[in-house]
């Protein structure tokens, strides 16, 4: 499996996120404390868009490990960045290459996951099938991630977020059972289209991969006022990650089995999520 953050909010350095905090994602990289494995050197992708939000994001992705990548290291003290993505992979099977490692990009929206689809290599065909013809073309890799996008896209990803995610575990989760495969999903996903992030915790078994949100920054600034990474952004910012990025306690929120989240938010912090089967 994965670890992966995603921040949505005032404009910071990818610096200030990805290596300054004490369990920062390129530690997770290396001794990971709630992820399948301790390990996560499969390779690493950034993905992040501009300051206001517009245009096609920019993504960079590599095959070696990113706790020891000067380039990533050089990338995050010179880009700053609105809402961005990073990911640190460990591979589930699939091949260990630069076109599998997340985030993907489509258009102006990012994509990244950590889980799995169950027996992917006997569901792929028909998975791929489902796949609108207009886009198969842009799918690179060979990655459940990569075809798990591609599907909520044909399914409506432009128009409804939710729905399309829904639509795409739905899918998944009919044709697994179809294949006899009793649990097929294992997802934590984020997705955006460089004004809103969205990120869903969902498995088929009930028993999803970790998924945190942080506290509103006024909260945190109030608690731990030494914190250097929240201490000047607005109090919509949000960080979502796979495991905590320190111990202060009131930091970090799990967000619940079977639901998503918004940034920013829109009424609540969190709200249910259930794949739509046909």
């Amino acid at each position: 499996m994965c670890r992966w953050l995603a921040y949505a909010g005032t404009p910071v350095l990818l610096d200030d996120v990805l290596y300054k905090p004490a369990h920062s994602l390129i530690d997770q990289s290396l001794r990971s404390k709630l992820g399948v494995e301790t390990t996560n050197g499969d390779g690493f992708g950034v993905g992040w868009y501009g300051a206001d939000g517009t245009g096609e994001p920019a993504v960079v992705r590599d095959i070696g490990p990113a706790w020891n990548n000067r380039n990533l290291r050089e990338i995050a003290a010179h880009v700053r960045s609105s809402l961005f993505f990073a990911h640190v992979r460990a591979s589930t099977g699939t091949a260990v290459q630069q076109t599998n490692c997340h985030p993907f990009r489509h258009g102006r929206w990012l994509w990244m996951h950590n889980g799995a689809i169950t027996d992917f290599h006997r569901l792929r065909r028909d998975l791929c099938m489902a796949v609108d013809p207009a886009l198969f073309a842009s799918i690179e890799g060979s990655t459940d991630s990569e075809v798990m996008f591609y599907l909520a896209v044909t399914f409506g990803l432009d128009q409804d977020v939710p729905g399309a995610v829904a639509r795409m575990a739905g899918f998944v989760e009919r044709l697994g059972k179809e294949h006899g495969v009793e649990n097929p999903l294992q997802m934590t996903i984020a997705v955006s289209d460089g004004v809103r992030l969205w990120c869903f915790r969902y498995s088929s078994v009930g028993r999803s991969r970790s998924l945190y949100y942080s506290a509103r920054p006024k909260t945190v600034r109030e608690q731990h006022p030494d914190l250097h990474y929240l201490r000047d952004v607005s109090d919509t910012t949000r960080l979502i990650v796979s495991e905590p990025l320190g111990d202060l306690p009131g930091v970090w929120h799990e967000l619940p089995e079977s639901s998503y989240a918004v940034v920013p938010a829109v009424e609540k912090d969190y709200l249910p999520f259930w794949p739509e089967h046909a």
